[in-house]
């Protein structure tokens, strides 16, 4: 047991994860190799097998090992989990990776809603709506294109918010509580405007991600949100229970990116 694992500080099961992170880290463990099972861990740090479990649990949900039924827990190829069934501050997941976040303001505007996005947004066509289209960079490279219209019923302050300093999550989580949420998922080909935002040499499948959330009784905000292909798994579990909401406009009359 190395010093970063030895701190007395931390839960027992956290100081398993923090084990086996540090060997995955210094590349003592490589990808696809098997680490030590529940048993082996538990008798290693003198805990039960249960606290054992939760580490694996937790660092397999994180993306970092991967379970194979009946033959062990191995290594995982690093990918970050994209957690779509929560709605997760993308700064903070990034900053859990041990990794610097920024971002790129690309718009943050007030315009009137086309017939899609007032169909989104509950509201009627040519009503006054927020745009803001960010670039979300982990480590300088873009990971996450956010394309959101917001209603300003729900945050009349959104436009005036300097984020550079605040993720849009992180203010309208302050702002406007969520009480609902919906996903719907689908890999799709980049139109060159995006590619050229995300940094992508050459085209490839995206995951496509359209999310509204409710600030009980309204529906808060519509947003594409877009990550390289290569970049990310998907992973997650609801923590919000759906409500009953209109059907998401077409693809095609969801017009979030100007060329």
């Amino acid at each position: 047991m190395n010093a970063a694992t030895n701190d007395q500080t931390l839960a027992p099961y956290a100081r398993i994860k923090q084990h086996i992170i540090a060997n995955i880290e210094s590349g003592l463990w490589a990808v696809n190799a098997q680490v030590p099972s529940e048993n082996q861990l538990a008798a290693q740090f003198d805990v039960s097998r249960m606290t054992a479990r939760r580490a694996i649990l937790e660092l397999t949900q994180d993306g970092m090992l991967v379970r194979s039924q009946g033959v062990g827990t191995f290594v995982a190829e690093r990918r970050p989990m994209l957690p779509v069934l929560e709605v997760r501050n993308i700064a903070d997941e990034i900053a859990e990776r041990g990794h610097h976040y920024g971002n790129r303001i690309i718009l943050l505007e007030r315009e009137t809603a086309t017939e899609g996005i007032a169909i989104a947004l509950g509201i009627a066509p040519g009503s006054p709506v927020f745009h803001s289209i960010l670039l979300h960079l982990d480590n300088g490279v873009a990971v996450q294109l956010e394309d959101r219209y917001v209603n300003p019923h729900t945050a009349p302050g959104y436009i005036e918010q300097d984020f550079s300093r605040q993720t849009p999550n992180a203010y309208l989580s302050r702002i406007a509580p969520l009480s609902a949420v919906e996903h719907t998922i689908e890999a799709i080909l980049p139109s060159a405007q995006v590619s050229a935002w995300l940094g992508l040499d050459s085209p490839q499948a995206c995951l496509q991600v359209l999310r509204r959330t409710w600030t009980a009784p309204h529906i808060a905000t519509f947003a594409r949100l877009i990550h390289p292909g290569d970049s990310y798994r998907l992973s997650g579990y609801a923590t919000v229970p759906a409500q009953p909401a209109p059907a998401f406009p077409n693809p095609q009359e969801f017009h979030g990116t100007k060329s």
